[in-house]
């Protein structure tokens, strides 16, 4: 027997996808922690468009430091809540991340629910430009006119406007903000969006798809423990800062609906209800996104224990040991 002379090969990255409340941010923790003890490193990369704001701790399910019981976590806190984060700066956060745990000779584990995040971090997707004044023109000609924005968009992209949802004006202004920068529908903007091509070397991936009742249930229980933990009066303090929060935060899940409850729009004991509600519609658009995913739809598994068996299973594979030894 005699040692391989060749250098150790690259930890590669492992994802644990999933929709909001599935228990990805627990999952993900205690398979680190198991494989801790067998020596191999494991380091979170957070892929989620709200975690990543200090001080959106309760409306974004932020894993509090006692939860991450040691596990090293990336790309939480790294913006102000008064920031914009647009799929680019996300990316331009996550990547380095990654990189940087692969260096280290420990293994990525990113772990979201944030479809787009997630397809703008690991494929190679040529991002649309953004305007700060377009936008705000935009925001200022729609207002909260969902409807009125999802019609100009399916005059102007009807293939863009079947794939965005009406209700969604965050996504239909975006779209009309890229189509009068690029002068060229947001449907055709980058074809890459079909191809699904990491750019990630050895991605593996394990999706966590529970059944939908179970789920719902989570969703619940985790909008009661959001309001209990202080859901208003976090958004309190948000709205009191200065400069103000941005928009994307404003409009958070349970961002809004605490908001309402501090304007006198929504009374108290219906604001569980209310985030559940906007929850649940999420989470559909969660599964969907993954579902599409070619990657994902191959790994899915639909219980908490299986997905801990097959995240375990590839992390070990993933860390590529160090040590490789070969006939003499």
């Amino acid at each position: 027997m005699g040692e391989d002379p060749r250098p150790p090969a690259a930890p590669t990255p492992v994802a644990l996808l999933g929709p909001t409340a599935s228990g990805k941010s627990g999952l993900a923790v205690e398979a680190a922690l198991e494989l801790a003890r067998s020596g191999i490193g494991v380091e979170v990369v957070a892929i989620d468009a709200f975690t990543v704001y200090r001080g959106l701790d309760i409306a974004s399910a932020k894993p509090t430091l006692e939860e991450r019981r040691g596990v090293v976590h990336h790309v939480i806190d790294a913006l102000e809540p008064n920031e914009d984060c647009t799929v680019a700066r996300f990316r331009e956060l996550a990547r380095p991340a990654i990189a940087r745990v692969i260096a280290a000779g420990r293994v990525p584990l990113l772990v979201g629910g944030s479809g787009l995040y997630w397809r703008a971090v690991v494929d190679d997707l040529a991002l649309a430009p953004t305007d700060p004044e377009v936008r705000a023109a935009l925001v200022e000609r729609f207002g909260d006119d969902a409807t009125g924005a999802h019609a100009e968009l399916a005059r102007l992209d009807p293939e863009a406007a079947l794939r965005i949802p009406a209700r969604n004006l965050r996504r239909t202004v975006r779209a009309l903000e890229v189509i009068a920068l690029t002068g060229r529908p947001f449907s055709q903007q980058d074809d890459a969006w079909a191809r699904y091509d990491s750019v990630l070397p050895g991605l593996a991936v394990v999706h966590l798809d529970p059944p939908a009742e179970g789920l719902a249930r989570a969703i619940d229980a985790r909008a009661e423990a959001m309001v209990a933990a202080g859901l208003v009066e976090e958004v309190a303090r948000l709205r009191a800062l200065d400069p103000p929060m941005s928009r994307g935060v404003a409009a958070a899940i349970g961002v809004a609906e605490a908001g309402l409850v501090l304007d006198g729009g929504l009374p108290l004991e219906g604001l569980a209800r209310a985030v559940a509600a906007r929850t649940r519609r999420y989470a559909r658009r969660q599964r969907a996104w993954f579902r599409a995913d070619p990657r994902a739809a191959a790994a899915t598994v639909t219980t908490r224990a299986s997905a801990g068996e097959a995240l375990v299973a590839r992390l070990s594979a993933a860390a590529r040991p160090r040590g490789r030894s070969s006939m003499a």
